[in-house]
């Protein structure tokens, strides 16, 4: 069975795609923060999500590596999506959504980015009231999926994977959605 990544930076509208695109195929969503604080909760490390980023880095590791094969187990039955994130954009930089440990643990088929203009993704972000996020300036926008599209190709490197890159403009939400469709009946 495969196992592929989907990863977008926030406001990419990765889940939007991805929730209207698996309407219509055989595989299982599994959001890879939900599997890790699954594992840290059986673990009794942590009672909820943002008690996940106190654990100390090694823990971090542990459960990171854990929710991978965790995942790639599931995958031997269903083929599976891993909703995640490639690059996660912090103050003191990028740092990779996938680690190595991750990856060779969860040994993925394919990743498939979902990306819009930078202009696009700042409006939706301004216009999501749902959502508390860090204001970034369009060039930091532009820069992060830029450092997406490197890192899932590094990715691709480690793995022998193939990445994907499906556009999500605004009012064409089935353009990138039957273009997913495709490429997960592939």
């Amino acid at each position: 069975m495969k196992v592929v990544v989907v990863a977008g930076i926030p406001g990419s509208g990765s889940t939007t795609v991805l929730t209207h695109a698996l309407k219509d195929t055989d595989y299982v969503h599994v959001n890879y923060g939900d599997v890790m604080l699954e594992i840290a909760q059986e673990m009794k490390l942590v009672e909820d999500r943002d008690s996940m980023r106190k654990l100390p880095p090694e823990t971090q590791k542990e459960v990171q590596k854990k929710a991978a094969k965790t995942i790639r187990e599931r995958a031997r039955d269903a083929n599976t999506i891993v909703d995640t994130h490639c690059t996660i954009s912090t103050p003191l930089g990028f740092l990779p959504g996938l680690p190595v440990w991750v990856l060779e643990e969860l040994q993925p088929d394919m990743f498939i980015l979902i990306e819009a203009d930078g202009d696009e993704i700042l409006l939706r972000r301004i216009s999501d009231t749902t959502r508390t996020r860090d204001a970034e300036r369009l060039q930091d926008i532009n820069l992060h999926q830029e450092m997406n599209r490197a890192t899932a190709m590094a990715y691709a490197v480690y793995t022998g994977a193939t990445v994907k890159i499906i556009e999500n403009h605004n009012d064409r939400l089935d353009e990138p959605v039957n273009e997913m469709k495709e490429t997960l009946g592939r």
